[in-house]
């Protein structure tokens, strides 16, 4: 069966649709309106080896804040949606991902609950692109993915001075990690409670 999801989500601060195919190319189309945000969410389909179609308008007059959050929790509904009863995927899957100095370190079980551990301290930036991107966001983007995703996940930065790198080396991870821990590799689902 084919592991796509597509997912809607309006509220008064925004309007999102979201499209997602597991076993795609990695391509991308990814518009909102926050050109860092697209860019990291860019490094999420490639290096995820999925197809990821975003659309997305939000009240950026007001602050960057709704949309990244809604876009974060709209994908991650699109994947938990995709995955289905995710039987024969590998679940688990972690790693350390370097960007020139950075290096973050990611691990991730999906198992089906919502926890995220968030250990990146980041120095001090003045906020990314136009209209700007707070680095503080990076943490509510991952963590809103995650939960809305139903993930357990950690992030832990073990080397890092450039805001940026350290962000795109977490988004890169990330999107390896679920490249690894959706791959199918059996037929059963991967719990001893026969649900995940």
């Amino acid at each position: 069966m084919p592991r796509t999801a597509t997912v809607t989500r309006n509220t008064k601060e925004t309007s999102i649709q979201v499209r997602l195919d597991l076993d795609g190319s990695g391509s991308s189309d990814i518009s909102t309106g926050i050109p860092f945000y697209d860019h990291m969410l860019e490094q999420l389909a490639r290096h995820g080896g999925f197809d990821l179609g975003i659309a997305a308008t939000g009240d950026l007059h007001i602050d960057t804040h709704h949309t990244v959050e809604d876009v974060a929790l709209a994908v991650g509904e699109a994947l938990r949606t995709a995955l289905g009863d995710k039987a024969g995927v590998r679940r688990f899957a972690s790693g350390l991902y370097p960007l020139d100095e950075a290096l973050v370190e990611v691990a991730l079980d999906l198992s089906g609950r919502s926890h995220v551990e968030w250990n990146v301290p980041l120095p001090e930036c003045l906020p990314l692109g136009n209209p700007p991107f707070d680095p503080s966001l990076a943490e509510h983007a991952v963590s809103s993915l995650a939960t809305s995703a139903q993930i357990t996940l950690h992030v832990n930065l073990k080397a890092g001075r450039n805001v940026h790198h350290i962000i795109e080396a977490t988004f890169k991870g990330l999107a390896r990690c679920l490249r690894d821990a959706i791959r199918v590799e059996s037929t059963g689902v991967p719990s001893t409670k026969g649900t995940l």
